[in-house]
Parts: structure tokens; C-alpha cells; sequence
């Protein structure tokens, strides 16, 4: 079952930190609102692309994990979906005169999904890794990475060692990179003589940071683009730093013959200005990308 969208748990969180009402409303008063899709037109050397079986369907079928801000949320409404993702993943589709089919899942679930035939294309701020590029392909289309982010009435100077955490209680989202990252650091605590980093895993970005609002988390490891617009809404947290710099990407089936069009697809929108009308709405510009790759190298 997911747990609640980012929203509502900004709401609760507002609730735990200031002790009074935090009315939903006024989060989504907060929300982007501008359309950035509906004037794509559809390119016909993208849509030449397509593999005839897609392009019959007229379907793109997207496996969608939602929950995290500015990438996919629910409004208070509980059922509008909005983000930076899925203005990405409509314009991608009106470029290939396709209709979105969006399924909604876990982190964690939605690469099995991918692998397994249930969609087409997922999203959920997936960074290009070498260990993923082995079970999937990408096609980039935005620069984030890692980063952390405290309460603000946290000392906490800037993390640039990992280690650093031993012996903090660090919440994430599961199948995250971020969850990664801190298993293989895990070794180097007991040889430091500090406890181990005590890993909360959460199945989706919500709340993992409301883990963090509720105490019951010291740090949260997130990615940077979504940290910054959380404490942009919510200025009882604070963001330490930067980690790692990695590129995100749609994630297809290995080696998926619509590949190449998904790929034609947003380097048309590069040019046509869309994709930085996008990044511009969410607040993102600064991890533009200049060009789309497929499956490039993990950033060192």
C-alpha cells in the first residue's frame, strides 16, 4: 500500500513541529500551476521511431513512483498527480502522439514492474548507475544526485564522508541509491569504533522525510532537487549539502526497442525550448542537462 503523498505528510509534519494547524490547502496555494504541455505538438521523425505495435496502441504505459517533490506528488485532493516528472513524461508523449497510461507504485517495485513487461517507460528520479544499467536502459533528461537535509534547529555542519553518520539514525527511501550508498559505508563504522548508521528504510520519499519531522530520523539522504523544494515549503528543515552529483533518467527495459524514440523524443524538447520551460516551472534549471544520453557512464 503507498503511503501518504508528499503533501499530506508536509501537513502532519507541520503539525508535529509547530504544534498547530496546517491546513492542506495552503501546500497546494504553493504548487506550480502553469502549463508547460499542451502546446507540444507531435514531431514526426520522433514518432517514426516507435515500434509499430506502440505507435498502433497510441499508448505510452508509464510505471510511475509518486511521493517525492518537485518530481511526482498528490495534491491534497489526494488524486492529482503534479511534478516535474510528469509534465516530463506528458511532453514526451505528445512529441510521440502518444496518451500517457500512468501506474502508480513503490520505488522499489516499479523497476520488477519495467523488467517484467507491465510498462512501457518508468519514472521516479531514477539515477543512472552502473548496477542498474545491467537489469535497464536510460534515456537522461535531468542532472540531481544526493543530499541531506536536518531539521534547522540541527547543528549539523555539511557531510562530505559518509561516515560522518555512523551512529545516526538516517532515513531513505528503499531501492534508493541513497540506501546503497549507505550499506556499503556500513563497514567503516565498526573499524572507526562507532556504532553503525541506523538505516530506516521507507517506500517512498514522503515519508522518509516525515521521519525526519516526526524525530524520528536525525538526517534524511534525498535526492538534492527534492531536499531544496522541501525546505523551500517547509522552513522548520534545513538543507546541509550536496553529495554526489549522478544523472537521472526514464528507465526502459534493457536494450527496449522504443529506446531510440523516447530519446528523439527529449532532445526534441531541448530544442524546441519545452524542456526549459519544465525545469523552470520546478524550480530546476541549474540541472539541466545540455544533451540526452543513452545509458552513459555513472558519474565518478
Amino acid at each position: 500500500m503507498l503511503r501518504p503523498a508528499l503533501p499530506a505528510a508536509l501537513a502532519l509534519a507541520g503539525v508535529l513541529l509547530a504544534g498547530c494547524a496546517s491546513p492542506l490547502d495552503d501546500l497546494d496555494a504553493g504548487v506550480p500551476r502553469q502549463d508547460v504541455t499542451s502546446a507540444v505538438a507531435r514531431d514526426p521523425a520522433a514518432a517514426a521511431l516507435l515500434p509499430t505495435a506502440v505507435a498502433q496502441a497510441g499508448v505510452l504505459t508509464v510505471g510511475a513512483s509518486v511521493g517525492g517533490q518537485p518530481a511526482a506528488f498528490k495534491l491534497s485532493d489526494g488524486v492529482t498527480v503534479v511534478g516535474e516528472d510528469i509534465d516530463m513524461t506528458e511532453a514526451v508523449a505528445r512529441t510521440l502522439g502518444l496518451r500517457v497510461q500512468r501506474t502508480e507504485g513503490t520505488f522499489d517495485g516499479i523497476v520488477p514492474g519495467l523488467t517484467s513487461g507491465k510498462f512501457d517507460v518508468a519514472t521516479g528520479n531514477f539515477a543512472v548507475t552502473e548496477a542498474r544499467k545491467k537489469a535497464v536502459s536510460f534515456v537522461t533528461y535531468i542532472n540531481d544526485g544526493q543530499g541531506f537535509a536536518v531539521r534547522a534547529d540541527d547543528p549539523q555542519p555539511p557531510i562530505h564522508d559518509l561516515a560522518d553518520l555512523c551512529g545516526k539514525a538516517v532515513s531513505v527511501l528503499a531501492g534508493s541509491t541513497f540506501e546503497a550508498s549507505l550499506a556499503k559505508t556500513q563497514p567503516r563504522c565498526p573499524s572507526a569504533g562507532r556504532p553503525p548508521i541506523d538505516v530506516r528504510s521507507y517506500p517512498d520519499g514522503a515519508t522518509a522525510q516525515l521521519a525526519l519531522a516526526q524525530r524520528r530520523a536525525d538526517v534524511t539522504m534525498s535526492t538534492i532537487n527534492g531536499l531544496r523544494y522541501l525546505v523551500s515549503q517547509q522552513p522548520r528543515l534545513r538543507f546541509v549539502n550536496e553529495y554526489r552529483r549522478l544523472d537521472v533518467g526514464f528507465a526502459l527495459a534493457k536494450d527496449s526497442p522504443l529506446v531510440p524514440a523516447v530519446h528523439a523524443a527529449v532532445e526534441r524538447l531541448m530544442a524546441d525550448g519545452t524542456y526549459a520551460r519544465i525545469l523552470a516551472k520546478w524550480g530546476t534549471p541549474t540541472s539541466a542537462l545540455r544533451t540526452s544520453q543513452v545509458d552513459p557512464p555513472e558519474t565518478a
